[in-house]
């Protein structure tokens, strides 16, 4: 894998309007249920805020592509196996 691609991005670098934004993408792209807590989208976030504080998750820069996306850690190994996979073929 190309790792000059892409960048870890530390979640408390980020503001906190920015990183609220990538969160709640990520609940929305899961498919998470905001009805299952009682804050709706704001529990969720404050979840995933507790994730990325135990390292459960992180936030991943692309430099071609210019986009940032958050990803469990099983996302971001089968991201890498799919990339490898791809500059090999």
């Amino acid at each position: 894998m190309n790792s000059e691609r892409f960048i870890e991005v530390p979640f408390r670098m980020l503001p906190g309007e920015t990183l609220d934004a990538l969160l709640e993408a990520f609940v929305t792209r899961q498919g998470y249920d905001t009805t299952d807590t009682g804050e709706g989208m704001a529990g969720w976030v404050a979840e995933l805020k507790a994730q990325l504080a135990r390292n459960e998750l992180l936030i991943v820069h692309d430099l071609e592509t210019q986009s940032t996306e958050v990803m469990t850690l099983a996302q971001w190994r089968a991201f890498g196996r799919n990339l490898a996979d791809d500059e090999e073929g």
